[in-house]
């Protein structure tokens, strides 16, 4: 299998990466030209690396990009900057999915994976998930005063009804994790179809284990096929 993973150099996506090298699949990478990424991933043969601007990429460039490839996973996101969180592109995340998607449903063959990493404030109406009238109003002001937010849901809501449980070519889940930390390794956690937490009260996860949920759906059909077309929530597990 080959995987184009999207957002590699980000806080997550190092982690997809080095997930999938250990499961030893072929990876194209797509990072920012002066991101900085690890000399191991330079030297392995396994491992593409593209550099370029992912907002200025054309259909043409994502077509060549893609034509070999299996499984697409995305931890894009906006950079945690005031330029990053209010500047342009306002709409990174869901312009990406598109142009993707639109590609992808040109291709022939067996279906294509696409991952895409969003967050547990996403309210997937497909499960008629329920919040509170206080988490509605702050996840309205949480839409107007920070961008990304609204640039994830929206690109969730691509997924989830543009392109839908039988769009030929596309095999989607989206990947909804908690309070996103940092550990050192993997430890044990949590899915669910729906959060079991608020804002308010949030659970954690760690990067290495969204990162570890990732891998595993795109390499064990098992798992894929019990998770695609869905919204999995993860979190770290409570069980001691």
């Amino acid at each position: 299998m080959k995987i184009l993973v999207l957002g590699a150099s980000g806080a997550t996506g190092r982690h997809l990466v080095e997930q999938l090298l250990i499961r030893n699949q072929h990876l194209k990478i797509i990072v920012r030209p002066l991101a900085s990424i690890p000399d191991s991933w330079i030297t392995d043969t396994r491992i593409q690396i593209i550099r370029t601007e992912i907002s200025e990429m054309t259909s043409e460039e994502a077509t060549r990009h893609t034509t070999d490839c299996q499984a697409i996973a995305s931890c894009l996101g906006h950079n945690m900057s005031l330029r990053g969180i209010y500047g342009m592109p306002h709409r990174l995340v869901l312009n990406t999915v598109k142009l993707f998607c639109d590609v992808v449903k040109r291709k022939t063959g067996r279906p294509v994976k696409f991952l895409l990493m969003n967050t547990a404030g996403y309210r997937n109406e497909d499960n008629n998930e329920q919040v509170s009238a206080l988490q509605r109003i702050a996840m309205a002001i949480i839409r107007t005063a920070i961008p990304p937010h609204l640039d994830n849901e929206l690109a969730a809501d691509y997924l989830r009804i543009e392109v839908g449980k039988y769009v030929s070519g596309i095999q989607w889940v989206v990947i909804r994790p908690d309070n996103l930390t940092e550990e050192g390794g993997v430890s044990a956690y949590d899915t669910n179809t729906s959060p079991v937490s608020t804002l308010f009260r949030p659970n954690k996860v760690s990067r290495i284990n969204v990162a570890h949920f990732m891998a595993e759906l795109i390499t064990e059909h098992h798992l894929w096929e019990r998770w695609k077309g869905q919204m999995p929530v993860i979190s770290n597990s409570s069980r001691l």
